[in-house]
């Protein structure tokens, strides 16, 4: 039971460490929480698979310290969000909008995806039908010579 507890005790505190200083953070707890909450749906540009609140990155903190300074002057999470999109892009989004400008973002993984089974499906029905076309028949100095050689071969 003992060794139980401990090994609870020791995941609780193997949980992500935020990456947010708290020297970054504001003091309206309320506001606190709009600025986690806007954080963990924008990207960190050079960690690219991290939210800017789990990145040490120091764009990631410049990112989270102009959220927090938008949240501070007044602006609603959607004008937020706005600016940091018009100032970086639609990548800076951990789920990117469907539109044509994404649209590769979205359709990538599944074309790649859809080509790369053409190709194995190609190479094994290629493998299938070289394995069933039959060898083709012997000339008629192909088999005067394989019979030549069959006869030396009985002697």
């Amino acid at each position: 039971m003992r060794r139980l507890v401990l090994a609870l005790a020791l995941l609780s505190f193997s949980a992500p460490a935020f990456a947010v200083n708290p020297d970054e953070m504001l003091k309206d707890p309320a506001q606190e929480h709009r600025a986690r909450e806007l954080g963990k749906d924008l990207r960190c540009l050079v960690c690219q698979n991290q939210s800017i609140d789990d990145s040490d990155a120091d764009l990631a903190k410049d990112l989270r310290v102009i959220v927090r300074e938008r949240i501070a002057k007044g602006d609603s999470d959607d004008q937020v969000r706005k600016f940091v999109v018009d100032r970086y892009g639609d990548y800076v989004l951990l789920k990117p909008p469907f539109k044509a400008s994404t649209l590769a973002l979205w359709l990538g993984p599944v074309a790649l995806f859809v080509g790369a089974l053409a190709v194995i499906v190609g190479f094994y029905r290629r493998r299938r039908t070289a394995e069933a076309a039959p060898p083709p028949p012997l000339s008629v100095e192909e088999q005067k010579r394989l019979d030549k050689l069959l006869k030396e071969s009985e002697r």
